[in-house]
């Protein structure tokens, strides 16, 4: 087959299996772009460029290979082994959560703090290191440390700073702040779970292989929310910040947490669908 017909050939029998990153939208055309780039090693513009280059045997082996994990719905993160985030390629497993665009939000937010040059910053849940590493990459003088009870992810986010070189980013495994006792930040970052125990969405897309622990959070999805506002004061230095991603239908109950602890210049910002993503507060 040529690029053009593997790629027709493969959106076809995707979009025949419904398969999607959220259960919800057909993402048939663009997986199978990502998962036939991965399959010959080339950036996705090649696939543009060439459309008419036939693959080889190998190739076309791996390709429908690929696809047809992805039809069992197995995540295109998962198949490759990563996930572009921010301005870095992370490796991905099935020990985290898989980096996701709605998350660079975060990153963009952080940045416009008007942080001291040599911040010292804080990732709770940091998962593949995307945060953290994302923020080291931008202000190499700040000194960033990730936090994550499970192992594996620490061990995968470690491997990540080390592949794109950010040696002052550290990765610690924690059960949120136990491990770092005593010390102050100027920022706290943090993508927690906040989705409810009991919501469908959990048996949609991605999600179903992703660790359930990293994403549900109680009955209203904000147990580890509360604890992280309530826990953050005694290691946040004067005039500094909280910044939260979560669920778009929780600003409101967050800015109220937030304002019970005391933080100060309470806001939500919106995401690219206009929906309230991430809030923030100062202590």
């Amino acid at each position: 087959m040529t690029i053009e017909q593997a790629l027709s050939w493969a959106k076809e029998l995707l979009s025949a299996h419904n398969v999607s990153d959220d259960g919800l939208h057909d993402s048939a055309a663009i997986d199978s772009k990502v998962l036939l780039a991965a399959s010959i090693q080339r950036e996705l513009v090649y696939l543009h460029t060439w459309p008419e280059k036939r693959l080889d045997e190998l190739q076309m082996k791996v390709f429908k290979e690929y696809i047809t994990q992805r039809s069992l719905g197995h995540p295109v993160a998962h198949i490759i082994g990563y996930r572009d985030f921010w301005s870095l390629r992370l490796k991905v497993s099935a020990a985290t959560l898989i980096p996701r665009p709605e998350t660079e939000l975060l990153v963009e937010i952080a940045l416009t703090l008007n942080l001291a040059e040599n911040s010292v910053v804080l990732d709770l849940g940091t998962g593949t290191g995307a945060i953290a590493l994302a923020l080291a990459s931008e202000n190499p003088n700040w000194l960033v440390t990730g936090l994550d009870k499970s192992v594996q992810a620490v061990d995968l986010a470690k491997d990540n700073g080390i592949m794109h070189k950010l040696e002052r980013v550290n990765f610690i495994q924690s059960d949120w702040f136990s491990a770092v006792e005593h010390k102050q930040f100027d920022l706290i970052v943090t993508n927690p779970p906040y989705i409810e125990d009991n919501n469908h969405y959990l048996q949609q897309g991605d999600v179903r292989f992703e660790p359930s622990s990293a994403l549900t959070s109680g009955v209203d999805g904000l147990d580890d929310i509360r604890l992280i506002v309530s826990q953050s004061k005694q290691y946040l230095a004067d005039n500094a910040w909280l910044v939260i991603e979560h669920g778009y239908q929780q600003s409101d109950q967050i800015m109220d947490v937030l304002r019970a602890s005391g933080f100060k210049k309470i806001r939500s910002e919106l995401d690219l669908n206009g929906l309230p993503r991430v809030t923030l507060g100062c202590i």
